[in-house]
Order: C-alpha cells, then structure tokens, then sequence
C-alpha cells in the first residue's frame, strides 16, 4: 500500500473519528433526557404524566422506525439549514444524531426502569424531593447499564457513519466505496474493515471496562 493511500486512510480514521464522537456525544445530551422522561411519566413515576409520555414516546418510535439510508435523505434540507452543505463531515452529524438519539434514549430506558422500586419508595418515605430522587437515586443505580447502552450506540454509529460515507459524508466508508468497490482496490477495502473491526472491538472494551468499574452491586 502506498504512502498516499496510507495518509487517506488515516484522515478517513480521523473523519470517522469525529463523526461518530461529535453525534455520540450529541445523542448523549438529547438521549438520556429522552429516556429520564419517557421513565418519569410513566404510570406510577414520579413525574407521572402519561399523555406526554404516549405523545414523546410515539416520537421517538416514529425516528426509530426509519432506515438510516432513509433517514440521510429525508433529513437533508434541515442539514442544509443548519450546516450550510448536504455533505462532509458536518452534514453527517445531523443524520446520525437524529438516528442515534431516540435509540440510546430506548436504550437507557430499559435501565432506567430496571432500579428497584423499593430505592425509590424509600427514598420518598425520608422526604427525599423527586429531583433528589431523579439525581442521587434513579441516575446513579441505573449508570452502568447507561454507560452499557452508550457504548452499543457508539459502536452502531461506527457502522452507521461508513455508510453515510457513501453519500458523500467522508470518512472510512467513502474511501471503501471509492477505491475497494469502485476501482477494485481489495487491499483498501480489507484495510477499511479492518480499521472498523478495531474500532468497534476496541470500544466494546472500553465501554464494558468502564462499565464494570462504576457498578456498585
């Protein structure tokens, strides 16, 4: 493999890189918040409220439903809004956040929903207010199924970001398309996968590490 193609596969790296960590990040913010509503107002939560419950969670499945392909397309005037161009790095994040946001925000749920009732009706009995329950009870218990649940989304937004390469976004999937499968360049193609496998190991390591470590059961 040249010296060239070497240097295009690590700015494809770095592309991928802040793709996935920019919209991760992103889908962190809007997510978790998603999730913490869609637990808090649900029957017998502590914010109960179930219309906004019913209305953000048909939301958030309606996103869901959506192929990522799809999503690229169908989302493109508001990434021309807010990014100025329908493609490059920038044009990508919107895309992928917008998909990656209502899955963590499930993900996260079904953590959320797993802390023990019991935590939360004896924290209640010691007049504990229901932010105080939110903050020092449902948040903390649930975290490492949290951390758990983000590092699954990361791990599909690699993948979901080398497929939005091959609509112009850059990155690891547009030097696949456009040298392994369109110029027939199977080293480039094997390297790429390569990269992506390291990638996605390497963050399942980390996240489950992560995870181990702030467990308190």
């Amino acid at each position: 493999m040249s010296r060239a193609m070497f240097d295009l596969l690590l700015k494809g790296l770095w592309e991928t890189v802040v793709m996935t960590g920019v919209s991760g990040s992103l889908s962190f913010v809007i997510g978790l918040p998603l999730a913490l509503i869609l637990v808090t107002t649900d029957r017998g939560g502590i914010f109960q409220n179930l219309a906004v419950n019913r209305v953000l969670g048909l939301v958030v499945n309606a996103l869901r439903s959506i192929p990522f392909i799809i999503l690229l397309v169908a989302v493109i005037p508001l990434t021309r809004l807010i990014t100025g161009s329908a493609i490059g790095i920038a044009a990508a994040i919107v895309p992928l956040t917008i998909a990656a946001a209502p899955y963590f925000a499930r993900v996260a749920e079904v953590s959320l929903r797993e802390v023990d009732r019991p935590l939360i009706d004896a924290a209640r009995a010691m007049g504990a207010t229901r932010w105080t329950i939110l903050r020092e009870v449902l948040i903390p218990e649930a975290l490492p199924g949290i951390v758990s649940g983000f590092t699954v989304t990361i791990v599909t937004l690699i993948g979901a970001s080398a497929m939005a390469g091959a609509v112009g976004a850059g990155g690891l999937g547009d030097i696949a398309i456009r040298y392994g499968y369109q110029r027939f360049e199977t080293a480039v193609m094997l390297a790429v996968v390569a990269i992506l496998i390291v990638m996605v190991v390497g963050m399942q390591w980390a996240g489950d590490r992560l995870a181990r470590r702030i467990d308190r059961r």
